[in-house]
């Protein structure tokens, strides 16, 4: 089992209840392939830098997950086929970035955050 970070940019179009749902049906994919869901963020509807079939805004969803190695290819075939994603971006996490987003899902300070000025 290795661990793995997936960003998904879903088309603004969704409405919340049709974004939550995308978001369950990828966290089930990731549990019924024997993988565990360690941590889900969906950061909303953002700008995106360029537009993406004539699209100038997106909803992001960032889900952390361990799975095993053979699972990333069966989840790239349905991120491909689904028409809500715009984009997908899986990452495999070394120990050091699991590490990081532990301490920092946990509000422990990881030295990267900006200072704030009063």
């Amino acid at each position: 089992m290795n661990n793995y970070e997936l960003m998904v940019i879903f088309t603004p179009v969704l409405s919340d209840d049709e974004f939550k749902a995308e978001q369950k049906k990828y966290a089930k994919l990731v549990t019924d392939a024997g993988g565990t869901v360690v941590a889900e963020n969906p950061w909303g509807l953002k700008s995106l830098a360029y537009p993406i079939q004539k699209k100038t805004t997106g909803l992001y969803w960032v889900m952390e997950y361990t799975a095993p190695t053979d699972f990333n290819e069966k989840l790239k075939i349905q991120m491909l086929r689904d028409e809500n994603v715009l984009r997908h971006l899986c990452t495999k996490l070394d120990k050091y970035a699991v590490e990081y987003n532990a301490k920092k899902r946990s509000g422990v300070k990881t030295g990267t955050e900006k200072a704030v000025e009063a």
